[in-house]
């Protein structure tokens, strides 16, 4: 793995010095490449001083479209010479904004991604991302590539002819300058027979796509994977990785080639690595043979509506382990697949025999929450679902969000629901506290800072217009410690976003709306 993947690793992400200080950045969605939504280094913030007396809206940072992507940050950056902490905003405009983080005022450069005579895209006829489509996906940063370090992104847009791109960015996080060549168009081929296969490939049509996953920075390659527009047909299911030094395209692998669907969305996260560059990563409804090889997996490569573990030895992907429930082809028929949540890893637990596991955790569609261990995942059985857990009904609106963890505790703002707390004990995951709050459509999800093991505050975002910000003790959730709505309109920050997640950095909250970002710390 690279500097930058190794460092991104559950226990600690990058540390850099601004002044005497030492900050972690956030370079990438949910804070690590274990998609934990923990924000471990805080000191600022605690569940003493975070209440509507003290703690509020201090500005916004605005934008020129729709911010679905969680913004980043990178501390003690030098730019024209200053030194700043920097918030990295990306838009569905296709428009980079870098701001000073602790200060509101112009951006320090801001740049459109869009070739001469390019326009974002149109929605494509879906509601899921409207009314056009820009950069979506969250990207990620390497402060170690290039010479100043490198934003990686993903931007769709429609030429003059009618023509559909998607392209991968390398950008200089000090300037916002094009590196390493780019950009360069996303083009792949596979073998198959599936949707839009052609002399035996299938083929990618940047039109019938989005990146809606966020992207992950591994083994030195840029991953991404890719979601159709709703569930408007062809499409089969695409990762691909891309060169961080030279964009060019490392690997491709297709989790449907023989078949039809099987998307990745995951409501804005994107796959997460292990230690030893390991992908992990929901599938949403698809095709999925039932006939197994000797091996125990499908006969003819298809995983609709799976969790997957994927390879990269030699920098080539390939699926290495899955787990699909015994029902998953109803589940699929019936629209009710793991692809609308996102799936993270957990730290090393201890098992009820004391031995140590190495777990992830997936929700979707069916109102369950899938503990697997990544060591041996489980594959497919007919009559069975072969899990080291399985809490069943836990989640009764349904999972369009993606976990958080803390201190031996999962999190999860289902829809139409409380946000639910989940404690390990005795080698299981067994129900905790719930917030009183119930959220509606896609739910949240939540995020947790604290000062190591104490101090823990949980973080949600509520899509409703105006949008309000939630804080709540990490350890019990009864515990409301602040909403945005308490101070009347005084912490209005923009109307709500669907899949917008907390980023919390050296006592600030970031939350990006359909304007811009609301930042949130202690008022003077």
């Amino acid at each position: 793995m690279s500097r930058i993947s190794k460092a991104f690793l559950f226990a600690a992400a990058p540390l850099l010095v601004h002044s005497a200080l030492a900050q972690t950045a956030v370079l990438t969605y949910h804070g690590d490449i274990f998609r934990t939504g923990g924000y471990r280094q805080e000191t600022k913030l605690t569940p003493t001083n975070v209440n509507s007396t003290t703690f509020g809206k201090l500005f916004i940072m605005p934008a020129d479209g729709l911010v679905d992507a969680q913004p980043l940050y990178v501390p003690g950056l030098s730019i024209a010479s200053v030194t700043h902490n920097v918030v990295f905003v990306v838009t569905e405009n296709d428009t980079v904004y870098a701001y000073d983080a602790d200060s509101s005022g112009v951006p320090l450069w801001q740049v459109s991604v869009l070739k001469s005579g390019e326009t974002p895209s149109d929605d494509r006829g879906c509601g899921q991302i409207t009314p056009q489509i820009g950069i979506t996906s969250t990207p990620a940063i390497d402060t170690s590539a290039g010479p100043h370090g490198t934003m990686y992104l993903v931007a769709m847009s429609k030429d003059s002819s009618g023509n559909y791109h998607q392209r991968i960015h390398a950008l200089d996080i000090t300037t916002g300058v094009e590196e390493f060549g780019g950009p360069v168009d996303v083009s792949a081929t596979y073998p198959g027979s599936g949707e839009n296969s052609s002399g035996g490939k299938v083929v990618f049509d940047p039109a019938q796509y989005d990146e809606r996953a966020a992207l992950l920075i591994s083994g030195g390659s840029v991953i991404t994977s890719w979601g159709s527009h709703c569930d408007a047909q062809p499409y089969t299911g695409w990762v691909m990785s891309y060169s961080e030094t030279s964009l060019d395209q490392v690997s491709v692998l297709n989790v449907t080639p023989n078949g039809s669907e099987g998307a990745v969305w995951q409501s804005g996260n994107g796959p997460a690595a292990d230690a030893s560059g390991n992908l992990y990563l929901l599938v949403a409804n698809g095709t999925f043979d039932t006939t197994l090889n000797t091996s125990g997996f499908p006969n003819e490569g298809d995983y609709g509506n799976a969790f997957v573990k994927i390879s990269n030895t030699g920098n080539k992907l390939a699926v290495a382990d899955y787990f699909t429930m015994f029902n998953t082809v109803s589940e699929s028929d019936a629209d009710e697949d793991l692809g609308s949540g996102g799936e993270m890893l957990l730290p090393a637990l201890t098992n009820a025999s004391g031995q140590t596991v190495q777990l992830a955790v997936g929700a979707g569609k069916d109102t369950n929450i899938y503990v697997v261990n990544r060591a041996n995942m489980g594959k497919f059985n007919t009559s069975s679902n072969n899990v080291y857990q399985e809490l069943s009904g836990v989640l009764p609106g349904g999972a369009w969000s993606s976990p958080a963890y803390f201190d031996g505790r999962i999190y999860y703002g289902d829809e139409g629901d409380n946000i639910r707390s989940f404690v390990w004990q005795s080698g299981a995951f067994k129900a905790g506290s719930k917030s009183a709050h119930v959220f509606g459509y896609p739910g949240a999800t939540p995020a947790v800072s604290s000062n190591g093991k104490t101090d823990g505050i949980l973080w949600a975002t509520e899509n409703v217009s105006p949008a309000v910000l939630w804080a709540y003790s990490a350890t019990n959730l009864g515990t409301m410690l602040y909403n945005s709505s308490q101070a009347g309109t005084r912490d209005n920050f923009g109307n709500g976003n669907k899949f917008i997640t907390p980023m919390v950095a050296n006592g600030k909250v970031y939350v990006g709306t359909q304007t811009g970002v609301g930042v949130f710390g202690l008022l003077p």
